[in-house]
């Protein structure tokens, strides 16, 4: 892919009989997208199509209406139900929260001061947040709650912790 996209949550449900959907985002903040003209769905492996927005609103503080074009019926809109929804770079950039775990991709992960290397993804789940990098070539799962998350610094990019003894010895 040339461009590089964010994904930032996935269509749940149809709402109404004009096709409306339900998105359930993870940008960390309250938000009806205004402004926005394009989503991408992937079609196939690292194909993204663009979907054209006629119009959002907000439906709660991480769920969005959405009407996309050429989806005008229930049935049209049930065809993509349960795809993941993605954002182009600069479009993630102007409306997911800073304080966001999501928007913690490509910054660099430290344990006690060593690098361990790029959040190559943030994986939301309802007790903690999970980021995947990279240990000695190997994808290693590392979380983020109140006992290992010390700090984030957002002008640096990089995400302090303190992680348990041993918790990287599994993955090397």
């Amino acid at each position: 892919m040339s461009e590089n996209y964010r994904n930032i949550g996935k269509l749940v449900a149809v709402h109404g009989l004009q096709g409306e959907l339900v998105l359930l985002h993870r940008l960390g903040k309250k938000t009806a997208l205004r402004g926005l003209k394009t989503l991408f769905l992937e079609d196939k492996k690292d194909e993204m199509l663009p979907w054209f927005i006629e119009s959002t609103r907000v439906k709660g503080p991480e769920e969005i209406f959405v009407k996309l074009e050429g989806l005008d019926t229930k049935e049209a809109a049930r065809r993509v139900v349960q795809k993941e929804v993605w954002l182009r770079e600069a479009d993630f950039v102007a409306f997911a929260g800073m304080a966001a775990p999501i928007s913690y991709v490509g910054f660099r992960l430290l344990d006690g001061g060593v690098d361990l290397g790029e959040i190559l993804e943030v994986i939301e789940q309802p007790h903690q947040v999970l980021c995947k990098i990279l240990v000695d070539g190997r994808e290693a799962l590392i979380p983020l709650h109140a006992e290992t998350l010390r700090r984030v610094d957002a002008k640096r990019r990089e995400v302090h912790v303190e992680l348990p003894d041993g918790l990287l010895d599994v993955y090397r």
